[in-house]
């Protein structure tokens, strides 16, 4: 598999993995637990010959849980900590075949997709410096062309220096300028290539599919060359321009989409959530149940693994990790069709969300509510302080709603935080370095009257 596979977390063991995830998701012990095994277990796989390695297949995971108790963020961090190809996508807007609808197939085409961006992004930064340097070359070309050999001295050129010398000292400090932005609103000319076509769409048997051929290159003589053109910007903007188009050129697209589909086999994580709506079996063989069934079934074989063909090149499907979720209130996972239920042997239950949860959600994790709305007042000059009482306020009006309404677990907080704020985040810009301070009173008079009425309606997203 080699390097083309090896990520981030290979490294990290199981309890450490769950220390990672710790810091961004409160509780869901059992479900971190779950998902750092499977994780592991790709590494460990890894480490295996050949003829074993393909033998062991992932163990994929059902998360029942309700809606806001965190199973999408796991999924989605345990991604990032990884650097592998991650979708999300609700099971629900597949259809089965002749039906009106996503195919299923084009799941693995998505996350191929990813898989191209994310190589190509950390390709890009690999060559980011020699392509700066490239870069930097031609916009120097560009202030200071070389001489020619048939120019004479320049005026006031000191005795005995060669015109060479004159030009390498004159350029290095228009290097120096540059590298200082001391040059970036002076206007240049340069070649800007015209825009491709966007590639067309089309639908075929396996769904829609893009053309990535451009229609310049199809017909040539019809429509004519579509070459480069002069274009004058501000120096800054110039270089940024050619800075990506030197990396562009200086990427293996073959190289990329190999190691993409190779990362994309070995590492991909599919999360698909509202797994549940699509659970029921087939009751009279119409109305809007027809097609339940039909979706499990076409899932089964990308589950099961198959091979994709995307415009990248095939792909198998037999070690990409599934990771299906869904509140399960109506339906039950033994309403799935038994073979799909045993392509998910494991199964977590995740707990809903009490007041201390809340309080933890609110100040714990690195990118907890109470640490945005400072960050992001901070940016006015105003600085917020949320005492202890209104932080608990806070998560007992959460739970309080939750109770009397439908529970939408952690996603409840944003719902009271944005009413508390309202007023603050509307007045931020016209206070001048001033300070504003939360406490329980605050938080209880800006909600406590919603609450009763129980018209949250206009607050809740």
């Amino acid at each position: 598999m080699g390097d083309a596979v090896t990520v981030m977390g290979d490294e990290l063991t199981p309890r450490q993995i769950v220390r990672e995830l710790d810091r961004f998701i409160i509780g869901q012990n059992n479900a971190k637990k779950a998902v750092s095994i499977a994780l592991r277990n790709r590494y460990r796989r890894q480490k295996l010959p050949p003829d074993i390695a393909d033998d062991i297949i992932p163990k994929n995971i059902l998360m029942i849980g309700a809606t806001g108790v965190g199973k999408t963020e796991i999924a989605r961090r345990l991604a990032k900590l990884t650097r592998s190809p991650f979708l999300k996508v609700e099971a629900s807007k597949f259809t089965e075949v002749g039906y009106v609808g996503r195919d299923v197939e084009s799941l693995v085409r998505d996350l191929v997709r990813i898989a191209v961006d994310l190589v190509k992004a950390e390709k890009m930064a690999e060559n980011g410096d020699k392509a700066r340097r490239s870069t930097e070359e031609k916009i120097l070309a560009i202030l200071l062309p070389a001489p020619k050999a048939a120019r004479e001295a320049a005026p006031g050129e000191e005795a005995g220096e060669s015109e060479s010398e004159s030009f390498a000292k004159s350029r290095e400090k228009l290097r120096q300028l540059l590298r200082a932005g001391k040059l970036n609103d002076r206007v240049i000319e340069v070649e800007v290539k015209a825009s491709p076509f966007t590639p067309l769409e089309i639908f075929s048997a396996s769904g829609v599919e893009e053309i990535g051929i451009q229609i310049s290159e199809m017909m040539p003589n019809i429509l004519g060359s579509r070459g480069s053109r002069k274009r004058k910007m501000p120096l800054e903007e110039a270089f940024q321009h050619m800075l990506q188009e030197e990396q562009n050129r200086l990427l293996d697209m073959d190289q990329v989409s190999k190691v993409a589909i190779l990362r994309t086999e070995q590492m991909g994580i599919v999360f698909l959530d509202e797994i549940d709506k699509i659970a029921g079996r087939e009751s009279g063989g119409h109305g809007p149940m027809v097609s339940r069934e039909g979706v499990q079934r076409d899932l089964l074989p990308i589950i099961e693994g198959t091979t994709v063909n995307t415009k990248y090149g095939m792909v198998r499907t037999d070690h990409i990790l599934f990771i299906g979720a869904g509140a399960f209130h109506v339906a039950k996972p033994a309403d799935m069709i038994p073979e799909l239920q045993g392509r998910f042997p494991i199964r977590v239950e995740l707990e809903s969300l009490n007041r201390e949860d809340f309080v933890r959600i609110l100040t714990e994790p690195q990118n907890a509510l109470v640490k945005q709305y400072q960050n992001l007042l901070g940016t006015e000059g105003l600085e917020v302080e949320f005492t202890p009482d209104a932080v608990a306020e806070i998560a007992t009006l959460a739970v309080e709603v939750n109770s009397a309404s439908e529970n939408i677990g952690a996603r409840r907080l944003h719902t009271i935080m944005e009413k508390v704020m309202e007023d603050i985040s509307f007045d931020a810009s016209d206070l001048e370095n001033g300070r504003v301070r939360i406490d329980g009173a605050y938080v209880r008079r800006k909600v406590e009257g919603i609450v009763k009425d129980g018209d949250l309606s206009k607050y809740i997203l």
